[in-house]
C-alpha cells in the first residue's frame, strides 16, 4: 500500500512536470538599430537559438512549449524578418523560425511576471553598425568634443530629447488607459519642433517612434552625439491615485531627496531589463586617475544639471502644480541620468495615475504648453552660460560689446558721429533713420569703428 502511494505521487509530479507551457501571444516591435520580438509564455521556458546563413535565417527551439493561435497577425514591416514559421519539434518542442530580409544579431532571455505582463521570451536582433568600407563598427564614447564643434566657432547647441519608455514597454497607464509612452513622445516632438524653430539649437530625438531604447543606449546616444544636454520627458504613476504634480530631478550619487524620487527612480530603472552601465572610456588611466576624473566630470555637470533643472521646473510651475510645491529640482538615481559629461534632467510631466493629470496630458493644448515649459527653461539656461563656441555664445558677445549713445540737448546726428568716431552714413544706417531728426533721450547704436 505504501509503495502505492509513492508510486501515484510520482506518477502525479511527472504529469505536472511534463505539462507543456503555452506561447499565447506575439509581438514585435521595430526600431531603427534593434527589433525586438516578444513571446507571451504560460510559465518559465528553456530555449536556445540558432543562427543560419545562405539564406539568413534565426532559428529559436522552446522546449516542451506549444503554440496556441499563429504568428501571422504580426505586422513585419521594418523589421528585417519576411516571415515567420513555426513547427513542433521532437513532439514536444516548439521551433520557431524567422526568414530575414537582412543579416541581424540576436540576444534572447527569459523576463519574469509584472504588473502588466505574465512570463516572457524576448528575441532581439540587433543591425550591425557599419563603416563605410562595410566593417563592422563599435561606437566608442568619448568625453571630448568632436572636430567639427572644435572647429566651427557658432555651432548649434545640441539638445537631446528623450521620450520615456516605448514599444513593449508602456510606461506608467492612467485609469482611462492612457499610455505614458504615447504622451511623452508626443510631448518630445513638440520640444523638438520649438527647438528646431530657434537658430543656434539642434535638437535630436531619441525615438521617433513607439519602440524600446535601453537606458543606457539612450545616456550612451548623448554622449556619442557630444550633447549639451540630455532631457528625460516622463509621465509615471504612483500607488496613490491622489499623488499629483509635475517634477524635476538630476542625478544624485547618493541617497534620493525624497521617498518619491527613490519610488520614481526605482519605477524607472525597472523599464530597462537589460540595464547595464558603462563608465567613461580612460583604459590608458590607473584606476585612482580614472574616478578622480569622473567625479571632477560628474560634479560640474550635476551642478549644471540642477541649474537647468531649477528654470525648467519655474517654467513649469508658471502654469501647473507642482509636486509637493518643489520648488528646486529633486534628486535621484535613475539610469537614464548616468552619463558623466553631459548635464542631464528627467521631467515628470504629471502623474498619469491622477484621474485630472491623466485628462491633462491626453490634452494637445496642454502638452504643448509643458513643451513650451520645457524648452522656454533649456533656452533661458544657455541664453546665460552659452557653451563656448557656439552660436548663441557669439550672439550675447555681441550684443555685450554693442555700444549705445543717448541724445542729448543740442546734439545733431553728425556732430555725434564726429564724436564717437564713426561715419555719417554708418550711424543712420544702423538705426534705420533717414532724415536728421533726432529726439533728446533717444537711444542710438553706435556702428563698429
Amino acid at each position: 500500500m505504501f509503495r502505492g502511494v509513492i508510486c501515484a505521487c510520482l506518477l502525479s509530479l511527472c504529469s505536472v512536470f511534463a505539462q507543456a507551457t503555452t506561447m499565447e501571444g506575439a509581438r514585435i516591435w521595430p526600431s531603427p538599430d534593434v527589433t525586438r520580438l516578444v513571446l507571451d509564455l504560460s510559465g518559465p521556458v528553456e530555449h536556445s537559438i540558432l543562427v543560419l546563413k545562405n539564406p539568413d535565417r534565426v532559428v529559436l527551439d522552446v522546449k516542451n512549449t506549444s503554440l496556441k493561435g499563429s504568428l501571422d497577425h504580426l505586422d513585419l514591416a521594418d523589421t528585417g524578418v519576411r516571415l515567420i514559421r513555426s513547427a513542433k519539434r521532437n513532439n514536444n518542442d516548439l521551433r520557431i523560425v524567422l526568414d530575414m530580409t537582412e543579416s541581424m544579431s540576436p540576444r534572447s532571455f527569459n523576463l519574469p511576471p509584472n504588473e502588466q505582463y505574465g512570463h516572457r521570451l524576448v528575441v532581439d536582433l540587433e543591425r550591425p553598425v557599419l563603416s563605410n568600407t562595410g566593417e563592422k563598427v563599435v561606437p566608442t564614447p568619448t568625453v571630448n568634443l568632436s572636430v567639427d564643434q572644435v572647429s566651427n566657432q557658432r555651432r548649434d547647441i545640441l539638445v537631446v530629447i528623450d521620450a520615456g519608455h516605448g514599444g513593449e514597454d508602456p510606461g506608467a497607464v492612467g485609469p482611462n488607459k492612457t499610455l505614458e509612452k504615447h504622451v511623452v513622445l508626443a510631448i518630445a516632438k513638440q520640444v523638438y519642433q520649438q527647438l528646431e524653430a530657434r537658430q543656434g539649437y539642434k535638437p535630436l530625438l531619441v525615438r521617433n517612434g513607439d519602440y524600446i531604447v535601453a537606458l543606457k543606449n539612450r545616456r550612451n546616444f548623448a554622449r556619442e552625439k557630444n550633447a549639451d544636454i540630455f532631457v528625460s520627458i516622463h509621465a509615471d504613476a504612483f500607488s496613490s491615485a491622489s499623488a499629483r504634480g509635475a517634477s524635476v530631478y538630476a542625478l544624485s550619487n547618493g541617497g534620493a531627496t525624497s521617498s518619491m524620487a527613490q519610488y520614481l527612480a526605482d519605477q524607472e530603472n525597472a523599464a530597462d531589463v537589460i540595464g547595464g552601465l558603462n563608465g567613461v572610456s580612460l583604459e590608458d588611466k590607473d584606476d585612482v586617475l580614472k574616478q578622480v576624473l569622473v567625479d571632477l566630470s560628474m560634479t560640474a555637470t550635476m551642478q549644471s544639471s540642477l541649474n537647468v533643472g531649477a528654470l525648467v521646473l519655474e517654467e513649469i510651475g508658471r502654469f501647473t502644480k507642482l509636486h509637493g510645491n518643489r520648488r528646486v529640482p529633486g534628486q535621484a538615481n535613475f539610469v537614464v541620468l548616468r552619463a558623466p559629461d553631459v548635464p542631464s534632467i528627467l521631467v515628470e510631466t504629471g502623474y498619469i495615475s491622477n484621474p485630472i493629470e491623466e485628462a491633462n496630458l491626453g490634452s494637445p493644448a496642454y502638452r504643448k504648453k509643458m513643451a513650451t515649459a520645457i524648452t522656454n527653461g533649456i533656452v533661458r539656461y544657455f541664453e546665460s552660460q552659452p557653451p563656448e563656441g557656439s552660436w548663441v555664445a557669439w550672439k550675447k558677445q555681441q550684443s555685450q560689446s554693442v555700444k549705445k549713445y543717448v541724445v542729448a540737448k543740442g546734439d545733431t546726428l553728425s556732430g555725434i558721429a564726429v564724436k564717437n568716431g564713426v561715419s555719417l552714413q554708418a550711424l543712420k544706417s544702423i538705426n534705420n533713420i533717414s532724415g536728421s531728426t533726432i529726439k533728446i533721450g533717444q537711444v542710438l547704436i553706435l556702428p563698429q569703428s
